[in-house]
């Protein structure tokens, strides 16, 4: 548990904009269970191979996915080049031994099919988001959105984790008008493996932040 949560909802502001990373970073410093239940775009193994690779996770850490597509498209759009329909009744959340943390396909407005938005699955699951933005340009728009959205659902966010190198505004201008607190900022690495992450936890006491917050 983590809190009185048995998970954890990573969600980003965009595409691309390191939700892998930092739920790798929340997998290794919460000894938790990985799942992304939807992958579109299949490199290599996908996000869930990228994340066992980096962190040497077992077979108990980690939850197959439900979906797996192979174009690097919107899920509802992969699922139906496939002739599949990715169906809300498929994505429940699975048993795991240690808190889970899930990982989301794309931003929070993208389509599973023609009649459910990622948002609209994230309210049935009733759990706590930590939402991933970028540091520079453009961050405070869909940041800012995506807090609004969250909120208009009544979905609990924890807070932001920012990915990208240092900014000098920013940070505390997301604070100021999202009412939202920095859980911990991910600047880019030398190397990325999973000590650099346990790094990055311990150094800004990311743990201890996440606790208080989801205490409250």
């Amino acid at each position: 548990m983590i809190g009185h949560y048995a998970g954890i909802v990573i969600c980003g502001t965009d595409t691309d904009v390191g939700k892998t990373i930092v739920s790798a970073l929340l997998v290794q410093g919460l000894r938790g269970t990985y799942w992304k239940p939807v992958q579109s775009g299949l490199e290599g193994d996908g996000d869930t191979g990228t994340v066992c690779r980096l962190l040497n996770l077992n077979e108990q850490r980690w939850v197959t996915e439900a979906y797996r597509f192979k174009a690097p498209v919107s899920p509802h759009w992969a699922a139906e080049q496939e002739n599949k329909l990715i169906s809300s009744d498929n994505l429940l959340l699975p048993k795991a031994k240690s808190p889970l943390i899930i990982e989301t396909a794309g931003g929070l407005c993208v389509p599973l099919n023609r009649q459910l938005l990622q948002i609209d699955q994230l309210k049935s699951w009733q759990l706590p988001v930590v939402l991933v933005a970028r540091t520079g340009l453009g961050t405070l728009n869909h940041t800012l959105l995506s807090l609004e959205a969250l909120r208009a659902r009544n979905i609990d966010v924890v807070g932001l984790i920012l990915n990208g190198p240092p900014h000098l505004d920013n940070p505390k201008t997301l604070e100021q008008l999202g009412d939202v607190k920095i859980i911990g900022h991910l600047p880019p690495l030398p190397k990325l493996n999973a000590q650099a992450l346990a790094d990055v936890w311990e150094e800004q006491h990311i743990g201890m932040t996440l606790s208080k917050l989801l205490s409250k």
